[in-house]
C-alpha cells in the first residue's frame, strides 16, 4: 500500500466555469466592500465615455479595475476561510485578514491616482473647473 493520496478525477472545464461563477456570486453578495468598489468601477466606466478616454487608457483603467475587484475577491475568500478554521480571536488569523485588507487598500490607491492621472484634468475641463486648451 501507497502513501500517496488517491488522484482526483480530471475536472471539465464548464464544471471549474461554474464553481468561479458559484464563487463571484458569493464575493459579491456577501461582500459590501465588492459593491462600493463595484459602484465605483461603474462611475469610472461612465467617466471614461464622458470624456472620450482612448484605447489604451481604456486598457489601464480596466486592468486596475480588474485589480481591486479581485484583491476583495480575495480579501473576501481570506475572511471565509478565517471563519472556517476558528470563530476564536487568533492573533495570526487576525495579521492575515488586515494584510488581505491592505492588500485591497493598496489597490484601490492604485487605481485611484491612475483614474486620477487619466480622468482628472479631462473630468475637470468638462466640469468647467480647468480651462480648455
Amino acid at each position: 500500500m501507497s502513501n500517496m493520496p488517491e488522484r482526483q478525477p480530471e475536472r471539465s472545464w464548464s464544471a471549474k466555469f461554474g464553481d468561479a461563477f458559484r464563487g463571484l456570486k458569493q464575493g459579491v453578495r456577501g461582500q459590501s466592500s465588492f459593491f462600493v468598489h463595484f459602484f465605483v468601477a461603474a462611475a469610472v466606466v461612465v467617466a471614461g465615455l464622458g470624456v472620450g478616454v482612448s484605447r489604451l487608457e481604456w486598457c489601464v483603467l480596466v486592468l486596475c479595475m480588474t485589480i481591486v475587484l479581485s484583491a476583495e475577491m480575495f480579501n473576501s475568500a481570506l475572511e471565509s476561510m478565517a471563519r472556517a478554521v476558528t470563530r476564536q480571536h487568533d492573533t495570526d488569523l487576525g495579521g492575515a485578514l488586515d494584510i488581505g485588507s491592505a492588500a485591497v487598500l493598496l489597490a484601490s490607491i492604485g487605481a485611484a491616482v491612475v483614474g486620477l492621472l487619466i480622468l482628472g484634468q479631462p473630468l475637470a475641463t468638462l466640469l468647467g473647473w480647468w480651462p480648455a486648451g
